[in-house]
């Protein structure tokens, strides 16, 4: 950091297993790439190429490298995967993501219906390739159908067993699905359930909004998983983190957290 201050709370450092930010860029130009982690690589641990952007992005192999020459781990979004799947172009699919050396994979079942134990099937796949994230929550957008709190987490440790590295609790980019309600609002009984049966650390929650991320800080610490965050907002949660921020301002200094 750039200069002392006392009770600052000690944050994992890179590479980091836990205390992960990870980013969703959803079409950054090469040069707005290069200019934010110009600014912001050391408090990013993972990319994630939005949905289906990854198709459709110009200079996508510089784009790749640009992160990878940071050590910053970028993968396709899950969506990009299921359209590979209802195509059948599975293999297809292994073989752009060895084209552009790719190591890290996302296992979503957000637009497409797949049996659980075929999700399973293709998390034990790619776990023999790399690190997979598998995502979990998105058919509760349909909020006729929300998943028990005891379902998430039989989905969660089976997928973990599978092969997943980490599960990514499902927000959505508006924060308004998975693990909130239609407000935004954290499903505050469905997490706390969660946590009694699976680590914190092997959870990304998905937080795009402030309130939703200062949720999770003040729950689980300086280094609780946080996703789908925008680009321009990594600093800005870094020091939201630490206690830097005047909606965490309190959070360290009586050294209860």
């Amino acid at each position: 950091m750039n200069f002392n201050l006392d009770k600052i709370p000690e944050r994992t450092k890179q590479p980091r297993s836990f205390g992960i930010t990870m980013v969703t860029d959803k079409g950054l130009s090469l040069q707005d790439t290069k200019d934010f982690l110009s600014v912001s690589s050391a408090h990013v641990d993972m990319v994630k190429l939005a949905f289906g952007t990854a198709y459709v992005t110009p200079n996508l192999d510089e784009k790749i490298k640009v992160y990878q020459s940071y050590n910053i781990p970028v993968y396709f979004g899950g969506l990009l995967l299921e359209a590979f799947i209802i195509r059948n172009q599975f293999d297809d699919y292994i073989d752009v993501v060895k084209k552009y050396g790719i190591n890290y994979f996302e296992v979503s079942d957000g637009s497409l219906s797949i049996p659980h134990a075929e999700k399973c099937g293709y998390i034990e796949k790619l776990a023999k390739l790399g690190t997979v994230l598998s995502e979990i929550g998105s058919k509760d957008k349909d909020r006729e159908h929300i998943t028990p709190p005891y379902k998430w987490i039989e989905l969660i440790k089976a997928e973990l067993s599978a092969g997943s590295e980490y599960i990514i609790a499902e927000a959505r980019e508006t924060g308004t699905v998975g693990l909130y309600r239609d407000s935004g609002e954290v499903r505050e009984g469905l997490v706390q359930e969660i946590l009694t049966q699976v680590s914190g650390e092997k959870i990304i929650w998905e937080a795009p909004r402030k309130d939703q991320q200062l949720y999770f800080l003040d729950l689980m610490g300086c280094n609780a998983n946080l996703g789908n965050i925008a680009y321009n907002e990594v600093i800005s949660l870094e020091a939201m983190r630490v206690g830097l921020r005047g909606d965490s301002f309190h959070f360290y200094l009586d050294g209860t957290k």
